[in-house]
């Protein structure tokens, strides 16, 4: 069963659309820099008021369950993770299907 990596995204008051910008192409990149893991990557702008302030999110699609710790412990994914870290509040879901 292939496995979603689902991130939903809040970014703190004050980091402006250029520093936005930069996080969402650094975490679009990851699919590039892990054509071994990533089967598939999506994110974007949420564009309703449902989402409780969070604003943006991004879906990994992995081969399996396996793959993700590896792809959780990859050297890209932790450098695109401690810059969100730094510059937004974000929830994490991991699901099969």
């Amino acid at each position: 069963m292939r496995v979603n990596h689902l991130v939903v995204i809040k970014f703190r008051e004050g980091v402006d659309e250029t520093r936005i910008a930069s996080h969402l192409a650094a975490l679009a990149g990851l699919r590039v820099k892990m054509p071994e893991l990533i089967v598939d990557l999506s994110l974007g702008r949420n564009f309703t008021d449902r989402a409780a302030g969070y604003t943006h999110a991004v879906t990994v699609t992995l081969a399996n369950r396996e793959a993700l710790p590896i792809y959780l412990q990859h050297p890209e994914h932790q450098a695109v993770a401690a810059g969100l870290r730094a510059d937004a509040d974000y929830l994490v879901l991991d699901y099969e299907f």
